[in-house]
């Protein structure tokens, strides 16, 4: 049973783990760890793994398991609905912090700047590109869609700090003088986008910045979800 009270699939939940547990580690798993980690018998998981190949989910590497091409089609499907459903609530939160609003997505270890939006009644602002590429590692974009992961042994002490305040904060570490301020867009355990600003300084320009920012990044979990109940206004 779910946590709402309504039946599940077990054999699809259990393929959803399989790729959660692939994705957690990209070196592969072999498909008797997997049936460790799912305390599952490895006849059940062969099954499985045969089934997520043949969608292209899954792929080999000699004996171990890693996540295939199948799914980067799928999320780049997504993108598009993300940028519709993300503009305006970036719009907004550029206004409310005279600041330069992102969004990013993970793209394998890199943090993919997707879609951002400049304050409109600043004449002085941070002005970001788009498509731009860094490290998760680096900046608050890549550092608060780590935090919104389970933990991992490989954890940075900014991941640490920022799953813990559930925002993160970087300062001088993409562009020298500028800060950034970001929140992953939780929808599952496993961040794959965050919401966030930039500013000049290195000092936050307002201290209720951050609860902007995760109140932003909440909006846009909630709308993805297909929550629409409340609409943002720019």
């Amino acid at each position: 049973m779910s946590s709402t009270g309504g039946e599940i699939s077990q054999t699809l939940d259990r393929g959803l783990k399989v790729l959660s547990l692939l994705a957690e580690h990209s070196d592969g798993l072999t498909a008797g760890e997997l049936a460790e980690q799912l305390a599952t018998a490895r006849a059940v998981v062969y099954r499985l793994l045969r089934t997520l190949e043949a969608h292209r989910l899954v792929g080999r590497i000699g004996t171990r398991y890693v996540l295939g091409i199948g799914v980067s089609e799928l999320a780049s499907r997504l993108r598009p609905r993300l940028q519709a459903v993300v503009l305006p609530i970036l719009r907004k939160l550029s206004a409310q912090t005279n600041s330069t609003s992102l969004l990013s997505v993970a793209d394998g270890d890199e943090a993919l700047i997707l879609l951002t939006e400049e304050p409109p009644q600043s004449n002085f602002h941070l002005a970001l590109r788009q498509g731009a590429r860094h490290s998760l590692s680096l900046g608050a974009d890549g550092v608060a869609i780590l935090a919104g992961r389970p933990a991992s042994d490989d954890d940075t002490d900014d991941v640490q700090r920022a799953r813990i305040n559930g925002y993160a904060l970087t300062v001088g570490v993409l562009q020298p003088g500028a800060l950034g301020v970001a929140a992953p867009i939780r929808i599952s355990d496993w961040a794959s986008a965050s919401i966030g600003v930039v500013q000049l300084g290195i000092e936050v320009s307002d201290p209720g910045v951050p609860d902007l920012v995760m109140s932003a990044a909440g909006e846009a979990a909630r709308r993805l979800s297909g929550d629409y109940s409340a609409e943002p206004t720019a």
